[in-house]
């Protein structure tokens, strides 16, 4: 990546947050919010939990839209194995191991569950579990850690390290380098306070997560991305 690239999109960036009256990624904050203020994996009822933590007062495309439902599907799964999906949860957020083998195994599980679900429900449509699109997984895990992953939105980031120079194209699988790259950026961004400061000024303390969080790179890589 190219350092001078980089640090004159950091300053496009700076320039848009202190003009745009068009901000239109709230959502985002206000997702995080709630998911901090519910998720327990304890929680006796999990699946009335995982419902609780992703909720939205102004828009539910991060888990919902045209032929993509993965928290609808999570919910048939939990019902019929609610203490299988708390352990594949556990172990997607257990930060000793390697991230992307928990993501591989978080997957494999949810493939089984999906098959299962078919032999049980013989007339069902459902052939899709959702979760092998990076969004949603790297939502997950963003939502849990806010200051070690955000979401991974595949055409922005690959738009994104071109335009920074990169002559190592990305693939829609990379997890370990997409937030290696993000943790990289986030250490640019911050050595501008005054970035972090404008950001937060378009946020609602009462409803938005308002701590540091790297959904302020997911907001930077998509307008360079785009």
């Amino acid at each position: 990546m190219n350092l001078q690239k980089i640090q004159q999109y950091i300053s496009d960036y700076k320039n848009y947050l202190k003009t745009t009256r068009d901000y239109r990624e709230d959502h985002k904050w206000e997702s995080l919010k709630n998911f901090q203020d519910n998720w327990d994996i304890e929680a006796a009822d999990f699946g009335k939990m995982y419902d609780a933590s992703l909720q939205n007062t102004q828009t539910r495309t991060m888990w919902k839209g045209d032929n993509f439902f993965p928290k609808e599907m999570m919910l048939k799964f939990i019902q019929s194995s609610p203490d299988f999906v708390r352990n594949m949860f556990r172990d997607l957020f257990d930060e000793s191991k390697n991230i992307e083998n928990r993501i591989t195994r978080f997957q494999f599980c949810l493939d089984s569950l999906l098959s299962e679900y078919k032999i049980a429900h013989p007339l069902s449509i459902e052939n899709n579990h959702f979760h092998h699109e990076n969004h949603i997984i790297s939502m997950y895990l963003g939502f849990r850690f806010p200051q070690q992953y955000t979401l991974f939105q595949f055409p922005y980031f690959k738009k994104t390290m071109a335009n920074f120079g990169s002559t190592k194209v990305p693939t829609p699988y990379d997890f370990d380098r997409f937030f290696k790259v993000m943790r990289t950026l986030n250490n640019f961004i911050q050595k501008d306070p005054e970035i972090t400061q404008l950001q937060k000024k378009k946020l609602n303390p009462s409803q938005h997560y308002m701590e540091d969080t790297l959904l302020i790179v997911n907001d930077f890589y998509c307008f360079v991305g785009n």
